[in-house]
């Protein structure tokens, strides 16, 4: 029996006992998990998804956290001669060693769900923001929890003016638009730039398709410099 299953926006064709990289999971060498988007599950009764086959999972071990081979980028900063730098990156992958293909009953198996490893942007404050507000309305009046949104609503506004940190503008090559992405990302001081590694500005550009970006324009260098005041 094969599966066609689907991890880090990644298909693989899997069978028991096959050793596979995959992007990275929150998960520990030992762990056991189980990859529940599963396209296809082939062999004696094939069953094909739309787009996944319900009830359907592949089990797997994790055998250790490890890093892909090292990829070199060739950067040449623009309108400045013989200013040019080679810069290594190597991915965070995940080793796994597949134990079990189910074709049914892996919703109700117990194994621990395999989630990729997350970086920018968690979203754990708004799980924690809806229990309060609940609670709000269980204990004050109606009258009093019209009042206290508004009341918040004026206290709120002092603090995004202060939110709104460093001007960014000064990095080259930023103007109000990427201004804005930035602080939509979460970024708002030069503090916070100054202090990326290599795994950040990969992120960083791929998430708002910045394209080299920041590397060509040596925001980093920039932002030090701006940092220090």
């Amino acid at each position: 029996m094969f599966a066609v299953m689907k991890t880090g926006g990644k298909q693989y064709k899997v069978q028991s006992g096959d050793t596979l990289r995959v992007e990275k999971l929150a998960a520990n060498a030992g762990d056991k998990v189980q990859f529940n988007e599963v396209l296809m599950v082939g062999g004696d009764k094939p069953q094909v998804g739309s787009p996944v086959v319900a009830g359907a999972g592949v089990q797997a071990e994790v055998i250790e956290q490890i890093k892909g081979p090292k990829t070199i980028n060739f950067v040449k900063r623009r309108r400045k001669h013989s200013s040019k730098r080679t810069k290594g990156h190597r991915q965070q992958l995940t080793l796994v060693k597949i134990t079990d293909i189910l074709a049914s009953g892996a919703d109700k198996s117990g194994v621990m769900a395999a989630v990729n490893g997350a970086g920018f942007g968690v979203a754990a404050a708004p799980v924690a923001a809806k229990p309060a507000k609940k609670a709000a309305k269980a204990d004050a009046p109606k009258a009093e929890a019209k009042a206290e949104p508004k009341k918040e609503a004026k206290k709120a506004a002092p603090k995004k003016a202060d939110a709104a940190g460093d001007d960014l503008k000064q990095l080259s090559g930023v103007g109000p638009a990427l201004e804005k992405k930035l602080h939509d990302a979460g970024v708002t001081t030069f503090a916070q730039i100054a202090a990326w590694t290599e795994e950040d500005v990969a992120a960083m550009d791929e998430k708002l398709s910045f394209k080299g970006r920041i590397e060509r324009e040596g925001w980093i260098a920039q932002a030090q410099e701006l940092a220090k005041g």
